[in-house]
């Protein structure tokens, strides 16, 4: 008998209904609450996997009389982060309708094209003109007789439908409440079969879908999320107790082979190894961004006696493998007794026996319509003793895949605990790897931005032209480590471009695998331990480097004479020139495992050029800075671009430019002010005062010089290097002579 449980009574999932926040919602944001509440738990359904549904009754918008509707989350989208512009809604009449017109069909059956063929008719039953593209897997809700519906993909439920056992199991567990159908395609004739499931049982609560997933029901909201939480939740622990059972004659994965090296080690290692790695998976057109996964099961698995042979299986459920690929690349290795270079050479072996497998599984598996052959190298790599590297094409796919092998290590061992784990078949694999439906799917993405797959390092990241920086890159699709001498500064810079662009933020280093589109990262250019340290934590965020940005300097204010001191002259060459040079020499050690093509932009500034009374080390440092350049891109050559930006005084968010610094600019320029003037209104008045001054009138602005940086780092200056290129709104005294 299948038992509900109490809150308090859960030990595998978490309860996390309220009444009081419940209690005011409608039948449409009570199912949006109810997704956010199993898609936060991701021992649940996994990012952008499940469905809910309810139906809801509803005046037609035309006519006025009743209809039922049918509310189900739509294509793409997450269970966690839904609101109600992401469920779909549709005439459930319309949807109960289909099955006369689909039984019609002269070629009908599971993956034949009448079944594919009945997509295409779902938005024709949408409800008061729902944009939201319907789901395949809309059948299935709206062919179970019940008014609430979860279909979900719980690692413990998973565990028993990619198990040898799995239809004892399920019975087992759960007595004749819950059904057990073995392993079928997401799509029409699997939500036939549900409704027939559910006609032919009276008093079903759910079904276990062999190698999929669960789906259940109820007639209200909270009993249909306690019913489901309720079914994982018997699973686990009947799963946990099997375990438990065996664990002394069977350890986990038949126990440790390879022991998990300690944090520091590992760290050194990635750090090392990920550049190297992540030039071989990617060419310069596609490169890959990486995630770094080494938390303590997923590093238990990796080690394990049995690690090969069930990578080899790969994982189980169609969620799982759109990402991870039909299996992952294991390479064995003994951190212990064997070199770095060994585990290099054993990679590079396996890379090439990948991509040759891979294309012998598609040319096996492959049908006459079937969509062209896509990346062979592997998205996901084990290896002993360091744990995992997943690669995508940005930061979310990366960390979404990590996420779903880390699910199909706790499939596998709850799997091999209570039985013995199956896969798929290598052509079910394929038919939904490349079917044609999720074919499309990935056709109506919008085209890739102009630096996706890249990663960019702003340094300076925190004010001024570095924070212009760091939004334009991000704005193009980079991933984008924003670094700053004062940490607070880059951690805001950061959170904008999350806030922009969605995704995890984190502070570098302290979290990799939960880190998005842009990380925070301390920085002082003038210690070369300190750049050694951003690398490495730019690295283990995602998995190399493409661009850099540098924007940091410094102004030493002359005395009230015009003059600078020592310390003002070793402090501009130290951070304006020894720092650049710092920064770019850390950076080529990336650059040069990695073979791809890189660029590095400098700030110097057109005061390199003009010679003037009153900031003698700041000029001086930037000359040299502009010389910097031409080396730089001499020594980096061919792999990498260097040129730089010279702006002339760009005040407006400058950090270089405070309130006393612009009142004696003011002062000495004979500007009106009044100390009741806001720092604002004061940087605005000399901004117009040196705009003045240029050629064009126009106050110059660290947007201007992020519009030049994202050039210059892009392929549309590619034939461009060891040049200063003069943003200063037009000084003629800065022409070349």
């Amino acid at each position: 008998m299948v038992q509900i449980f109490a809150p308090d009574q859960l030990r595998h999932v978490d309860h996390l209904w309220d009444d009081g926040e419940a209690a005011g919602l409608g039948p449409v944001e009570l199912l949006v609450y109810r997704s956010n509440l199993l898609g936060a738990d991701r021992r649940i359904t996994n990012t952008g996997g499940g469905n809910t549904s309810a139906k809801v009754a509803a005046p037609d918008p035309l006519t006025g009389a009743a209809t039922e509707v049918l509310w189900v989350k739509g294509s793409g989208g997450d269970l966690r982060t839904s609101v109600r512009a992401n469920f779909a809604s549709l005439y459930q009449p319309k949807l109960l309708a289909l099955r006369e017109l689909y039984a019609r069909q002269p070629e009908r059956g599971v993956k034949t094209p009448a079944e594919d063929r009945m997509v295409e008719l779902y938005p024709r039953c949408a409800f008061d003109c729902n944009p939201r593209a319907p789901s395949i897997d809309t059948p299935l809700h709206a062919f179970v007789p019940l008014a609430h519906v979860d279909h979900v993909h719980p690692d413990a439920v998973i565990a028993l439908a990619a198990s040898a056992d799995g239809e004892r199991l399920t019975q087992e567990i759960y007595g004749d409440q819950v059904a057990w159908l073995p392993w079928q395609r997401p799509g029409f004739e699997l939500a036939l079969r549900l409704e027939e499931l559910w006609r032919d049982r009276p008093g079903l609560l759910g079904v276990v879908l062999g190698g999929h997933g669960l789906l259940c029901g109820a007639a209200d909201a909270k009993g249909c999320y306690e019913l489901t939480l309720s079914l994982i939740e018997m699973a686990a622990r009947s799963l946990a107790e099997r375990a438990a059972e065996r664990a002394a004659g069977r350890p986990n994965f038949g126990g440790v082979a390879v022991p998990a090296l300690d944090d520091s080690r590992r760290r050194e290692l990635w750090n090392d190894l990920l550049p190297w790695l992540r030039g071989r998976v990617s060419t310069p057109a596609r490169r890959q961004i990486g995630t770094v996964h080494d938390a303590a099961a997923l590093l238990g698995f990796v080690g394990s006696r049995d690690a090969a042979r069930l990578s080899k299986l790969g994982t189980s459920c169609p969620d799982h493998f759109l990402r991870t690929k039909i299996q992952p690349l294991f390479v064995a290795w003994d951190p212990v007794a064997e070199s770095l270079d060994l585990l290099k050479e054993r990679l590079d072996d396996g890379l090439a026996r990948y991509q040759v497998d891979y294309r012998e599984y598609y040319e096996a598996c492959k049908r006459p319509d079937s969509p062209a052959i896509r990346d062979v190298a592997p998205s996901v790599v084990l290896i002993p003793g360091l744990g995992m590297v997943t690669w995508g094409k940005n930061k979310s796919e990366s960390r979404v895949t990590a996420e779903f092998f880390a699910c199909a290590v706790e499939v596998m061992r709850g799997a091999e605990a209570a039985s013995r784990y199956l896969a798929l078949p290598r052509q079910e694999a394929f038919d939904i790897e490349y079917w044609l439906l999720e074919e499309a799917k990935l056709r109506r993405q919008p085209p890739e931005r102009e630096l996706a797959r890249r990663v960019a390092l702003v340094v300076g990241a925190g004010n001024g032209i570095g924070r212009a920086a760091a939004l334009r890159l991000a704005a193009d699709g980079a991933a984008v480590v924003c670094a700053d001498l004062e940490l607070a500064a880059a951690e805001r810079t950061a959170a904008e471009l999350v806030a922009a662009h969605g995704g995890g933020v984190g502070v570098a280093g302290t979290g990799i695998s939960g880190c998005g589109p842009a990380i925070a990262a301390a920085v002082d250019v003038r210690d070369r331990a300190s750049v050694a340290t951003l690398m490495a934590r730019t690295v283990l965020a995602y998995g190399g480097l493409d661009h850099v940005v540098v924007t940091a300097g410094v102004y030493p204010a002359p005395d009230r004479e015009g003059r600078n001191t020592l310390e003002d002259w070793r402090l501009a060459f130290d951070v304006n020139v020894t720092g650049a040079w710092l920064v770019a020499d850390e950076a080529a050690r990336i650059w040069r495992a990695q073979g791809l093509p890189g660029s590095l932009v400098l700030t110097t500034s057109v005061n390199a050029a003009v010679a003037k009374r009153g900031s003698l080390a700041y000029d001086s440092s930037k000359a040299a800075a502009n010389h910097l350049v031409r080396e730089l891109a001499i020594e980096l050559a061919p792999l990498v671009r260097v040129n730089a930006v010279a702006p002339a005084t760009v005040v407006a968010g400058s950090t270089m430019f405070g309130r006393e610094r612009v009142i004696a600019s003011l002062a000495k320029y004979g500007i009106a002010f009044t100390d009741r003037d806001s720092d604002d209104e004061l940087r605005q008045r000399l901004a117009a005062f040196y705009a003045e001054r240029t050629l064009t009138r126009a106050p110059v602005r660290p947007e201007d010089q992020a519009e030049a940086i994202a050039f210059l780092v892009s392929d549309r200056s590619s034939r461009t290097t060891g040049q200063v290129l003069n943003v200063d709104g037009g000084l003629h005294e800065a022409f070349l002579r």
